[in-house]
This record gives C-alpha cells, structure tokens and sequence, in this order.
C-alpha cells in the first residue's frame, strides 16, 4: 500500500509541475522593474534613473518617460509602475517649486534620496552657428541654474521655458522649434537627438549637483 500512495503522491506532483508550466507560459513576458521618469528620453531624470538602476541592480529595468512629475506620481499610484524619480533640488537654483503641489496631490514613500552632478550643455541642429540663435529653451531649473551664463554670453537672445528640458531638445532636432532655436539640455539628449554642442558646461557652478527623489507606492 505505501508503494502505491508513493506512486500516486508522485504523478499527482508531476501533474501539478505541468500545470504550473503551462500557466507560467500563458503570462506576459516581464520586462523587469519598470521606473517612471519625469522626462523624455535623454533628460537628466533619466540619467538619473539608470543610475539607480544600476546602484539597485536592476539590469533589466524598464524605462517609462512620463515627461511630468504629475503623471509620474499618478502612474506610481495606479500601479502602473513599480518606482518613480524627480527632481526636488539643485544645489544652485534651489527646491523645484513648480513640482510641489504635485507632490503634495500624491501619497507616496520615499525610498531614497541621492544626488547627480548636472553638466548643462547649449543644442543646437547641426550647422547653426552663434550668430543664427535668437532663443534659448528649457526647463524652468535648468535656467535658473545657468542665468548668469546666459546674461553674459546671450544678452540679446529671448529667453524661454519649456516643459523638459530633453523635450526642447527634441522640439528643435524635429522642427518643432525653429532652428534659431538653443536648447539648454544634457550630452546625453544631443547624442539621442543628433544635436551638436554650440557650447558645453554652461551651469554657473562648475558642481551642479540635483537631488533626486526614488519614490515608490504606498502599500
């Protein structure tokens, strides 16, 4: 009789590793950790992002550019992503006001906070030189963090903000914007945008540091 049950116990085990293999074969397959950004592709948020990433050792970590704190925030508390990180301070322009009451609309837990040194670079579409840029875009921080620059070097250009700052870099790489168009943006938006570099480390302070916030959902 034992040798029976055993046998029995051992199928009905069999059969139960089977199902499971089926069923693990009808799930989507997971694309790992998926992080919200607040910014397109190539902004410093995402710089950002895949520092933590790799600091967290999320390899397979999925980007998601939500371009807004607003959406990111509301992303985190739908589910729809696992980890959200923006902005809160620079070193030289101060808290980012414009994304608080965002943040004071949304409950979230504050995993960690860690800072990344920021190099503002000016993008422009390949072949404008000086003399053809008449406006300078970005994000509202990342002016600040470059006003006595562009005092100094672009007294007569118009100043504008922009909702991203890899967002203005896209604008001007697709024509959105005119190509008397500057973008105060990141290397890394030039080189996903192909934009070239009219001039590089713009930021008034050589150490430019932002503190970003790792923001997960409230259980």
């Amino acid at each position: 009789m034992l040798g029976i049950v055993a046998v029995s116990e051992s199928k009905s085990h069999r059969a139960l590793l089977a199902i499971n293999r089926m069923r693990e074969a009808m799930l989507p397959v997971s694309n790992g950790m998926k992080i919200g950004i607040s910014g397109a592709q190539g902004s410093f948020s995402e710089e950002a992002a895949r520092q933590y990433a790799k600091s967290a050792g999320y390899d397979d970590a999925e980007f998601v550019y939500l371009d807004f704190v607003e959406r990111v925030l509301e992303a985190l508390e739908k589910g729809e992503i696992e980890i959200g990180i923006f902005a809160i301070e620079n070193s030289n322009g101060g808290v980012v006001t414009e994304y608080l009451p965002a943040i004071a609309a949304h409950r979230f837990a504050i995993e960690r906070l860690f800072d990344l040194n920021v190099q503002h670079m000016l993008l422009v579409k390949p072949g404008t030189k000086k003399e053809d840029v008449k406006t300078i875009v970005s994000q509202n921080q990342a002016i600040r963090q470059c006003r006595m620059y562009l005092k100094r070097a672009w007294p007569q250009a118009e100043i504008k903000e922009y909702e991203d700052t890899a967002k203005a870099a896209e604008d001007i790489a697709s024509s959105t914007l005119p190509a008397s168009c500057a973008a105060i943006a990141s290397r890394a938006a030039g080189e996903v945008y192909k934009l070239e570099i009219l001039e590089e480390s713009i930021q008034d302070l050589k150490f430019n540091v932002t503190t970003f916030i790792v923001a997960k959902r409230l259980g």
